[in-house]
């Protein structure tokens, strides 16, 4: 059957949004549901999803009269782009061979999950049947088509989006040099087995064309203003056209240490005001218990350390890994001369109960009386809530699993604010740590998932027991901690210009987008 789809503009700036819309007239009611959610549904639905990104995303562009030069494709949920854009070309009179070379020279593919569960995998049956009819000129060419996309993860050959996207684009990255290793073996079959599924003048079997392009922060998005002051103040006028100059932020050595611990304080000082205040408007709306205003964080102290640790609960982000030992926890949160708190924000996805176990146990955590009132959850997470937190706690926690986080950029927002990373060497860490920057956490050695969810543990604590609080309270006769800001002053000198978007950007068009529109072949 037809879907009809509409296409919303959104325009920011210099650029425009288009969004797909299958909330319209003429749509059946399930299909008119397809567009109302990002996941959910059964794996018919997914794939309807896909098809009508890809698919959709094409029609809509040729609707307005646009015509892409490059094409590139953030993770697999896209890749039905090239299934479309082949289609076109044979119908123009194409082979399948010429056409399949045309896509490739003209698409990048961007992945971003090191996840094997993440990457959509649907049967062949239900592929086969859910395109029906659409294959038009190319019917003749399905099993050449269907063969781009099969995939063997363990479980028997599936039509693999993410493997459609790799042998159909002509430039291929990861998120990050950690990421690329992970996505150089996780698909290395696919390089092997390349000549199987391509023209005898594509890549040669065995070749690896994965790339590394770390991702990269908007910073004027997310830079606190305090922050930015002092910049415009100390740096050159020009810091934000040429942020991606690493001699441009060697001058946040000049700013006095006086300023710029003023600043954040000043910072910290919001967001402890900012999560009362959410906290007492809860008590009034929702007229929640005592130990739930508590564990909302009324207790926090705007002049103690604050650890900050805010994103997605799932499992292999370990949001429970500071509670392994609670007594020496409890120990390190107490201290009357040193203090140390610890507040929690994010969401666990709809369909992850063990995220969802995670973000419960967090939570009553919170509300444990032996921590003292300085562990604290906000709930309700999204952007607003994540500016103050990025931009006022002063230690920025990530404990991933390795090797499973691809990048991850809210320890990029928080270092360019001062907030000093704390994480695992995975993702953007594993290149962005310089050893003065932040801090590592390494347990080393450890081979069983347990045993290094202990020995990670236990160097968290080592670290903040020897590092973090002595350097944050260890105080000179103005009352300021030099030995804290010079490493604060390091995240930002290091963190804003290798880790910005506008590096991220430059390095996609240098190395992707410009050679790939000048020449018209694939990458490598």
């Amino acid at each position: 059957r037809s879907v009809r789809v509409g296409v919303w503009c959104v325009v920011l700036g210099r650029v425009r949004l288009l969004l797909l819309d299958t909330d319209v007239e003429g749509n059946a009611p399930w299909d008119r549901e397809l567009s109302a959610r990002l996941y959910g549904g059964d794996q018919e639905t997914r794939l309807k999803q896909e098809m009508i990104l890809g698919i959709g995303g094409v029609k809509a562009l040729g609707a307005l009269s646009i015509e892409p030069s490059l094409w590139h494709l953030n993770e697999g949920h896209a890749a039905f782009v090239t299934l479309e854009r082949l289609r076109a070309l044979v119908e123009g009179g194409q082979s399948f061979a010429d056409a399949l070379r045309e896509v490739r020279a003209t698409t990048v593919f961007t992945t971003h999950t090191p996840v094997p569960a993440g990457h959509d995998a649907f049967p062949f049956h239900l592929v086969e049947n859910q395109f029906g009819a659409s294959w038009g000129a190319l019917a003749p060419y399905r099993d050449d088509f269907l063969a781009l996309g099969a995939h063997d993860n363990g479980g028997g050959s599936l039509f693999n989006m993410t493997a459609l996207a790799l042998r159909s684009a002509g430039g291929v990255n990861a998120v990050s040099r950690r990421h690329r290793e992970v996505t150089s073996s996780m698909w290395s079959p696919i390089w092997a087995n390349h000549a199987d599924h391509e023209p005898a003048d594509q890549q040669k079997a065995g070749h690896d064309p994965v790339k590394a392009v770390t991702n990269g922060i908007h910073i004027s998005t997310w830079i606190a203003p305090t922050i930015s002051k002092l910049l415009d103040e100390y740096l050159d006028h020009d810091w934000r056209e040429h942020g991606d100059d690493p001699s441009v932020w060697d001058g946040i050595f000049s700013i006095p240490d006086e300023k710029l611990w003023a600043a954040r304080q000043a910072l910290r000082a919001y967001l402890i005001a900012f999560i009362r205040e959410r906290a007492r408007a809860r008590w009034v709306e929702q007229s929640v218990s005592p130990a739930q205003v508590v564990a909302a964080g009324t207790l926090l102290d705007p002049a103690a350390l604050t650890i900050g640790f805010a994103r997605r609960f799932t499992g292999y982000k370990r949001p429970e890994l500071i509670f392994t030992d609670a007594e020496r926890l409890a120990e390190i949160l107490n201290s009357s001369r040193y203090p140390v708190q610890i507040i929690f924000a994010g969401k666990a996805h709809p369909a992850d109960d063990i995220g969802k176990h995670h973000l419960q146990h967090v939570y009553k955590r919170a509300m444990d009386p032996a921590f003292g009132g300085r562990v604290a959850f906000v709930d309700d997470y999204d952007l607003h809530v994540a500016h103050f937190f990025i931009q006022g706690c002063d230690v920025w926690l990530n404990t991933p699993r390795k090797p499973l986080e691809a990048s991850g950029t809210s320890g990029m927002k928080a270092s360019i604010n001062g907030a000093i990373h704390l994480s695992v060497g995975d993702g953007w860490w594993h290149e962005g740590f310089t050893g003065t920057n932040g801090w590592l956490i390494d347990g080393q050695g450890a081979a069983e998932e347990t045993d290094v969810d202990a020995a990670d543990a236990n160097a968290l604590y080592r670290v903040i027991e020897q590092e973090v609080v002595p350097s944050f309270y260890e105080l000179d006769g103005n009352g300021v901690p030099k030995r804290w800001l010079t490493m604060v002053k390091e995240a930002i000198r290091t963190v804003a210009p290798n880790f910005g978007a506008r590096r991220m950007v430059k390095q996609y068009i240098e190395e992707f987008y410009a050679p790939m529109a000048n020449s018209k072949a694939p990458i490598g």
